[in-house]
């Protein structure tokens, strides 16, 4: 068994065909990149590159993180920042775990939210990735930070800690990893979070959630359902406009893939019209919350 059984691979997920005309435009597209900094770790060959865009970590030749600087949208790589809506849900957070690193910025946006914050532990496989935070994404360490070297699942499996707030995003150079749907991963997730605590994960899936040819939402997507009570599903539809529109000057969504961002927790909470502290972020949250499907 060859290690492609073991990953969602995105472009086997879309259901329709791009435009001919606006998938040339993204396949010419040329990026006038610089290369800050490059490395060939144990896991991967790491890059930071900028460009007119913003500034990237490249893993491979995948965009892992990184900042947007256009005219259009500055900030964080957009669907990241729905990662930051359970705020609305329970802004007395007080530990956090994350399973994915990026450029730090999600960390010190949470440690800004979340005015009970007494931790949030970070477990990455890179060992690298906090010195390039820091170093190139003005990340800032601070005494509720605590990083752990460790795959995310053999954490989750030795992990005795309860968290009130879990956030997931592996996706790597070949797609999402298997482990991350399999029955033994909720269950540890679950294990892990407090009863009231929120689970938020990334995934993709072609935009139309309702055809029966949608393979997430048909093979995958009944796990969550199977394991939580509620499960909040905010399609990619404001981050993709941003991405196409600052990286190709595109007005639609051109791969029939959009991110999907997944909220779960086995309490019904509801979403407060607590935007203030958003504002202070510069990030117009109700874009992301008109997702919600």
């Amino acid at each position: 068994m060859n290690n492609e059984e073991f990953v969602l691979i995105p472009e086997e997920l879309a259901i329709k065909k791009p435009k001919k005309e606006l998938l040339e435009i993204i396949n010419n597209k040329i990026f006038n990149d610089r290369v800050l900094f490059e490395l060939e770790s144990d896991f991967h060959n790491i890059k930071v590159i900028e460009n007119e865009i913003g500034r990237f970590l490249h893993y491979k030749d995948t965009y892992q993180a990184g900042f947007i600087n256009t005219n259009f949208y500055k900030g964080n790589l957009p669907y990241i920042n729905y990662f930051l809506i359970p705020y609305l849900m329970n802004p007395k957070i007080k530990n956090i775990l994350l399973i994915g690193m990026g450029s730090g910025k999600i960390i010190n946006d949470f440690e800004f939210l979340f005015e009970d914050l007494k931790s949030i532990d970070v477990v990455d496989l890179e060992e690298n990735i906090t010195n390039i935070a820091k170093n190139y994404f003005n990340f800032k360490e601070s005494d509720k930070f605590n990083f752990i070297l460790q795959d995310g699942i053999t954490y989750l499996r030795n992990n005795k800690r309860k968290y009130d707030l879990i956030v997931v995003d592996v996706a790597n150079n070949d797609g999402i990893d298997l482990r991350f749907l399999s029955d033994e991963y909720f269950k540890i997730i679950k294990k892990s979070l407090k009863k009231d605590g929120i689970f938020v994960s990334n995934m993709c899936a072609s935009p139309d959630f309702n055809n029966k040819k949608n393979k997430f939402f048909t093979g995958f997507f009944p796990k969550y359902n199977k394991f939580f009570e509620n499960n909040l599903i905010f399609k990619g539809n404001y981050s993709d406009k941003i991405y196409y529109k600052c990286f190709f000057d595109i007005n639609e969504r051109v791969i029939d893939i959009t991110n999907v961002i997944i909220i779960s927790s086995d309490k019904n909470y509801c979403l407060k019209n607590n935007y203030q502290k958003f504002n202070n972020l510069n990030i117009d949250i109700t874009n992301y919350l008109r997702d919600l499907q």
